[in-house]
């Protein structure tokens, strides 16, 4: 996929505000309304923009720990069925296929450390074919960002 200068602004724009109007966008590159529209449309179809969305600061929900997981499993064959099982444990906000010691990295959001060791104990560790995990807590994040076009 091609972008160019005007791509390029459009996309940090968005980037940075996803809620940033188009007509303020067009403003801001001399071009109208539509041809910005025309570009998105032609972006999103490219599959550059993968969507658009609205984040929720867990804190203020009262998750106060990030934990990251490493799940170690019996066998590979069983990796379908864990993540299923997974998916159901809603703290559970990302997965990863992963090369290493591990056969699934996920993150984790809890309310504490208590709640934290509760859904190790009773929801991950409990899955079919998980044979242990490895528990990292996160104590501060410092970058949280999109790759730089």
């Amino acid at each position: 996929m091609k972008i160019d200068g005007i791509d390029k602004i459009i996309i940090k724009m968005l980037v940075k505000d996803a809620r940033t109007p188009v007509l303020s966008i067009a403003r801001e590159v001399g071009i109208s309304g539509a041809a910005i529209h025309q570009r998105l449309r032609k972006l999103e179809k490219s599959a550059l923009i993968d969507g658009y969305r609205m984040t929720i600061n867990p804190k203020s929900l009262g998750y106060n720990t990030t934990a990251f997981v490493g799940v170690f499993l019996d066998s590979s064959s069983l990796y379908s069925s864990a993540i299923k099982r997974l998916k159901e444990i809603p703290e559970v906000v990302e997965s990863h296929y992963t090369t290493g010691n591990y056969a699934i990295f996920i993150k984790i959001l809890c309310k504490n450390n208590e709640d934290l060791m509760h859904i190790l104990n009773k929801n991950i560790q409990n899955i079919k074919g998980v044979s242990r995990t490895e528990t990292f807590i996160s104590l501060d994040q410092q970058i949280d960002r999109q790759i730089s076009i």
